[in-house]
């Protein structure tokens, strides 16, 4: 009978680390667990609809106008995240199953958090972080080694946003890794942060046999290893960063709450003042004829 061995010190220090790469760029790195996008979206109190069976995946806002849903059952896997705000037109993203999870975060987190004040900028947040203007009839971004674009399309009368990823292929052709679509009414603020996680420079975390095949020697690749425990306080960091997104979209919808009355007094015009009585004629002169003298 084998008898057990003493325990030295505490559990983390018999933890054994597992193997992962940081992978740059980032775009090509594969599409990553998705407990990095349910964890925050869970965190910032969306609803899990995820029927019993596991798929598809179903993660429903509080308000009930934005769907995040990834399917498995088509080929490829695609994300869905689709809205149909009350009184405004609907709108939907599809995104292909390779999508890294970092990226594919920029959205998710920016519709669960409140909107920001600033103008977006989707092709600027590319350019600054040096990515190229691209040329042609649609204004659009490259990555520096054209293995990514972001571009705004226009075709017809409607417009849509489109980003994609490829590495080059044998007999001058490219190999798609992944496609994202956005529509015409896709929240602005929500497609820069987007486009804000896909120009990213920092590398992203996989485990081994993760990245695509096609993609692998275009990615610059660095060992790192990584405890069990760190991945864990890693998707706890993103639960709470949602707990902190919902909590601030709350006290932004209580400070509009706050204002709206305010806001109403002011556009109802003021009735007009009555118009003064007018005042009585004078009567009328009255001559008398001369007496006689």
């Amino acid at each position: 009978m084998t008898r057990p061995q003493p325990s030295w010190g505490p559990a983390a220090a018999r933890e054994v680390p597992q193997q992962h790469y940081l992978v740059r760029p980032r775009h090509l790195a594969g599409g990553g667990d998705l407990t990095h996008i349910t964890a925050h979206l869970t965190g910032a109190g969306w609803k899990n609809r995820t029927p019993r069976s596991g798929s598809p995946l179903h993660f429903e806002s509080p308000d009930t106008s934005v769907r995040a849903v990834y399917t498995s059952h088509t080929s490829p896997p695609v994300w869905i995240i689709s809205g149909n705000p009350p009184g405004q037109p609907a709108w939907n993203a599809t995104l292909g199953a390779a999508v890294p999870v970092e990226i594919l975060a920029g959205l998710t987190d920016a519709l669960a958090a409140p909107r920001p004040a600033h103008a977006p900028d989707v092709l600027g947040q590319a350019t600054a972080r040096g990515w190229k203007p691209g040329t042609g009839k649609h204004p659009s971004a490259d990555h520096p080694d054209g293995t990514a674009r972001l571009q705004y399309r226009r075709e017809g009368d409607t417009t849509r946003w489109w980003a994609g990823a490829r590495t080059p292929g044998t007999g001058g052709h490219s190999v798609t890794l992944w496609r994202a679509t956005f529509s015409e009414h896709t929240p602005l603020h929500a497609v820069e942060a987007f486009a804000a996680g896909l120009a990213d420079p920092q590398p992203v975390l996989r485990p081994p046999g993760r990245i695509p095949f096609a993609a692998a020697p275009h990615a610059a690749t660095t060992a790192y290893p990584v405890l069990p425990s760190q991945l864990t306080a890693w998707n706890q960091t993103r639960t709470a960063a949602g707990r902190a997104a919902a909590w601030a979209r709350s006290a932004s919808d209580r400070a509009t709450a706050r204002l709206r009355p305010a806001r109403i007094r002011q556009a109802v015009p003021l009735p007009p003042r009555p118009a003064a009585p007018p005042r009585p004629a004078a009567p009328p002169l009255t001559t008398h004829p001369p007496r006689r003298r």
